[in-house]
């Protein structure tokens, strides 16, 4: 039996995390933004899949912005860097949410 395509496709997210015990953000951090490759059929699925991994790794996700997929941005003129694109491939050869980057907040940046 021939295996089917795969029907998923990554999307860069960007998810906003507030402060919760054990969420390893410094200690004077108000909150986070995390910058997230997700595989999924659709945006919607990367996303609910996102914020589900996110909320067993003892953060608080509130709020999630997505840049859609590779050829999308590529569309828009976003440069990615090979670092990206090998990252976004093994989100989806693992099926798996990656977070590639995470910048803390502190003070009234998140306001």
């Amino acid at each position: 039996m021939a295996k089917q395509p795969s029907r998923q496709k990554v999307f860069t997210l960007v998810v906003q995390i507030g402060r919760k015990d054990g969420d390893g953000l410094p200690k004077d951090a108000t909150g986070a933004a995390l910058v997230c490759y997700a595989s999924g059929v659709d945006e919607a699925e990367a996303v609910r899949e996102t914020v589900a991994i996110l909320k067993q790794a003892d953060t608080a996700p509130l709020d999630v912005t997505g840049y859609g997929t590779l050829d999308e941005r590529e569309e828009q003129g976003h440069e990615i860097p090979e670092e990206e694109r090998a990252l976004m491939l093994r989100a989806l050869e693992e099926n798996a949410v990656i977070v590639a980057q995470m910048t803390p907040f502190f003070g009234e940046e998140t306001e």
